[in-house]
């Protein structure tokens, strides 16, 4: 039997960083999150928002989210479902109906918060919807979702995009 040449785990490694292995998450981030697992239910059993809202209300950690941001993102998206998934096909180089239910949510969430939320930059919304495509969704899907949000933030949000890329610091 050969031998291990790994060195022996110690049992506490004093030089490991404190506190917690992951930056905090902001309430709005976690109201996003909680949306997200929301939108999917809709989505993919078609359950109706005032049956999703109490059930994700008593999932662990909600009491850390932004209560009135899932509000709006939840209840908002799925009322206003047509319409976001009418500025999402101007984008999208497929049927809606072949977009995973993530990348779906994900692009209702961005669309939401471009059209309905103007106290969150529209470069802000970008990067919460490719971090939650890249947390929850497929491998590439926050690429896909980078594409169409920033396709959509011109004619969603046209003063900001004009003024960000007029700056001379735009990339």
């Amino acid at each position: 039997m050969a031998q291990s040449t790994m060195p022996p785990v110690a049992s506490a490694d004093v030089n490991a960083p404190k506190g917690p292995k992951f930056p905090k998450k902001s309430a709005r981030t976690r109201a996003r999150e909680f949306a997200l697992q929301g939108l999917y239910q809709h989505l993919v059993g078609k359950n109706p928002a005032d049956e999703i809202d109490p059930f994700t209300r008593d999932l662990m950690g909600f009491n850390k989210a932004d209560a009135a941001h899932f509000d709006a993102l939840l209840h908002g998206c799925i009322e206003q479902a047509a319409a976001l998934d009418a500025h999402i096909a101007q984008k999208v180089d497929r049927p809606l109906a072949e977009l995973s239910p993530i990348e779906h949510g994900v692009l209702w969430i961005g669309t939401y918060e471009m059209l309905h939320c103007m106290d969150v930059p529209w470069r802000a919304v970008i990067n919460e919807c490719i971090e939650l495509a890249k947390e929850f969704g497929g491998t590439d899907g926050h690429k896909y979702v980078n594409a169409v949000l920033n396709g959509l933030a011109p004619n969603l949000r046209p003063d900001e995009v004009r003024a960000h890329r007029a700056s001379p610091a735009a990339p």
